[in-house]
């Protein structure tokens, strides 16, 4: 199947077919780094992650442009604030970006560009847009003249009546049209400016993200997203200075990413239900974030609480026990995925069959649109066909071939989980720190319980099954279930 892309600018999914064969130019509009990220920076910075890695997993060559808004009033204002620099503000945020996103498994991208060192590229771009009669000057401004921008509102769908009664634009009656935006910025007192051919000054933000994008991916490229927050103004004031000052297509498709609401409405922190990466991670593992961002379809709001974080988490926690299921039956080392078939049972290869088709589906799902919620549900499909062969004794016996078999399952299940971004982790240390999580956070510690459990096999060994059941309440009373097992008895918490 080929991938198939919905477009916003055309409005319908497109088959994809990039500018350069074999190579892909991407670009996603990064963060202003004025503060920690929220759940709904997560979820952008996800999408365009799997995004990323899947094509490359579909075998092309991608240049991933992120940049960073590093200069920009709130950083200005922070500063000010804390009577500190804008760089610090700004670098500070940068740093705690990074953290955040290594946690939560995001490759990093081929460039990952500043807009402070890129200010002479933003300059040229002007000069060319005045050169090219779409931009004005007034006193030491800049401005974008909207009107002689054919085709402006396109990526929208609005005309620009409607985006004006809609957009929140700054009062200034010096402009040519309410619409016009600024390319260039007059500096004030106190704030951090450049030399330009208009006077001291900064540039506007909408700038700052075409002429970063062309510089490395060129006039025209492939990919541009970012959440649906940015199609207007900020996307489509890109297209209209873009194209603008080269004359030529400024991009191919357009990608967004839908909302993130909580608890069925929208995040804010006037509501008081934002909530940062940093506080939910406190909370839930990394890949309990992205499997439930990426359980929605990317153009889909997400509705965030505690009810589907759970649900999440118990979905995600049934996988890394078929995981560890498998590693205990046949040990962790990775298997050659090509198996001789020829020496399977009727169930090993109705096994396999079941499982190389799940390689298919999920590339089909993910070739329309980067479907995650579809694949996602294929995994689960797949784990579940897996635990129903571990459990019947007709299926699994120990044998080469049906040793063979699960870890050709395990396999399958790294492979596509290498693209979401999902699976990384151990099974046994995936549970360990869920065990040490919880352990913080009851009145219990696990050298205490292990000496209790000790006490209970005792116990039972001697028959003594008041005083076993007796130490099995105690335990469940602080949050400790256990399990008797033929191999010994395990012990989890509570969820």
């Amino acid at each position: 199947m080929t991938l198939r892309v919905y477009n916003t600018l055309t409005k319908t999914k497109e088959e994809f077919e990039p500018l350069q064969k074999g190579k892909v130019g991407m670009y996603a509009c990064g963060i202003t780094v004025y503060d920690l990220c929220h759940i709904g920076h997560a979820r952008s910075t996800i999408v365009f992650d799997v995004i990323f890695k899947y094509l490359r997993h579909k075998g092309y060559d991608v240049t991933y442009v992120r940049n960073f808004t590093d200069v920009d009033d709130k950083i200005i204002n922070r500063a000010g604030s804390e009577k500190v620099s804008y760089q610090e503000i700004s670098e500070r945020y940068i740093e705690e970006f990074n953290k955040d996103m290594q946690l939560l498994g995001i490759a990093p991208p081929t460039v990952e560009p500043k807009a402070t060192d890129h200010i002479p590229d933003m300059i040229k771009t002007i000069e060319k847009l005045i050169e090219n009669g779409y931009a004005y000057r007034i006193e030491d401004d800049v401005f974008f003249s909207v009107s002689k921008f054919q085709g402006y509102g396109r990526l929208s769908g609005r005309t620009i009546e409607e985006m004006y009664a809609g957009a929140r634009v700054g009062i200034d009656e010096r402009k040519e049209n309410p619409m016009d935006f600024a390319l260039w910025k007059a500096s004030k007192p106190g704030e951090p400016s450049w030399d330009s051919p208009w006077g001291k000054g900064r540039p506007g933000w909408h700038i700052e993200c075409s002429s970063m994008s062309q510089k490395y991916l060129g006039e025209t490229f492939d990919i541009h997203g970012g959440g649906k927050d940015l199609i207007f103004p900020h996307h489509e004031n890109e297209i209209a200075q873009s194209e603008g000052a080269t004359g030529r297509p400024f991009v191919k498709y357009w990608v967004h990413n839908g909302f993130v609401n909580i608890d069925k409405e929208k995040m804010s922190k006037s509501l008081g239900n934002f909530f940062t990466i940093k506080e939910i991670l406190e909370r839930y593992h990394p890949e309990v974030i992205r499997l439930f961002l990426l359980s929605n379809h990317y153009r889909s709001p997400v509705d965030f609480s505690d009810k589907n974080i759970e649900e999440t988490k118990k979905g995600l926690d049934r996988i890394y026990t078929t995981l560890k299921n498998i590693d205990a039956l046949t040990g962790s080392q990775n298997e050659d995925k090509s198996l001789p078939l020829e020496n399977l049972t009727k169930r090993e290869k109705d096994l396999y069959e079941t499982l190389s088709g799940l390689s298919v589906k999920f590339e089909e799902a993910m070739d329309d649109d980067f479907n995650t919620a579809l694949a996602i549900g294929h995994i689960y499909e797949g784990v579940r066909v897996l635990n129903r062969y571990i459990s019947d004794k007709r299926g699994f016996d120990r044998s080469p071939s049906s040793i063979s078999i699960l870890k050709y399952g395990r396999e399958t299940l790294k492979e596509i989980g290498s693209v979401l971004g999902l699976f990384n982790t151990d099974p046994e240390n995936y549970f360990e720190k869920q065990r040490l999580k919880g352990i913080s956070e009851i009145e219990i510690d696990e050298k205490e319980i292990l000496s209790l459990i000790e006490e209970r096999v005792k116990a039972r060994s001697e028959k003594n099954w008041t005083l076993a059941d007796d130490i099995r309440n105690h335990l469940s009373e602080k949050g400790i279930i256990l399990e008797d097992k033929p191999e010994g008895t395990i012990w989890k918490i509570k969820n």
